[in-house]
């Protein structure tokens, strides 16, 4: 089991939230407004950098990396939290997570959020072999094509990062099938110009999910999209059904 690095921020029943590939939870959540608007509506917030991510444990090897291993890892986190059932929002990878987390332990999830995803797990599709060239500094090694091209070049300007960590992450990651199922009142949302989530609404239907298209909004920018918070704020607030 990783240790993890969390940042807990005080409220009543706080939110889970998970991040994405190559990111970090301050950078996902804070920089974009979330933990602000929870805060706004007297919400808390649990925010940890996932295993190869940040200032948690970031081992090099791809066996260490599964949605269900990094599913574990929150499980960890909210026990150490003392959180018996909480509300989750992920986005991109962590989406798949958040997902996993559901069918590790449905009964630990109250309502959930998933942002940026489709059905296509983005890694296998484009290679990771390429991906993990990108990773290591050879930008023409990925197509450009691919919408993981522009989170990669902004990648290798970022300090501190481990890209040996994340070159195991995408292989582990790609070598396991999405959970694409949920068992808790589910909410996708998406921007409508975003190639990771294409098929967004094929997606929703597998999870049984109510979907919200964002316009004009890409894998980027819909993350700090209001009409993303608008839309997942209420249905976290919603006590009845989906």
């Amino acid at each position: 089991m990783a240790h993890l690095h969390v940042d807990r921020h005080p409220g009543d029943d706080p939110v889970l939230l998970v991040h994405g590939f190559a990111s970090t939870g301050a950078l996902t959540w804070d920089a974009t407004g979330w933990v602000a608007a929870l805060a706004e509506a007297g919400r808390g917030a649990i925010v940890p950098d996932l295993r190869g991510h940040g200032r948690s444990d970031a081992p090099h090897d791809a066996s260490a990396y599964s949605p269900d291993l990094l599913a574990q890892d929150l499980l960890t986190v909210l026990d150490e939290q003392g959180a018996d059932r909480v509300d989750v929002i992920g986005y991109s990878m962590g989406s798949w997570v958040s997902l996993a987390l559901v069918g590790l332990a449905p009964h630990r999830v109250r309502r959930l959020v998933v942002g940026g995803i489709g059905t296509v797990e983005q890694f296998g599709r484009w290679g990771v072999a390429p991906v993990q060239a990108a990773l290591r500094g050879e930008p023409a090694a990925l197509d450009a094509g691919s919408p993981l091209a522009p989170l990669l070049a902004s990648l290798r300007q970022a300090p501190g990062v481990d890209r040996e960590a994340l070159a195991a992450c995408a292989a582990g990651m790609a070598t396991h099938p999405l959970p694409l199922a949920s068992t808790v009142p589910t909410l996708l949302v998406a921007g409508d110009a975003d190639p990771v989530a294409e098929d967004a609404a094929e997606a929703a239907r597998l999870l049984g999910a109510r979907l919200v298209e964002l316009p004009k909004r890409n894998h980027v920018t819909a993350l700090s999209a209001r009409g993303f918070k608008a839309a997942a704020l209420p249905f976290l607030a919603d006590d009845g059904p989906a």
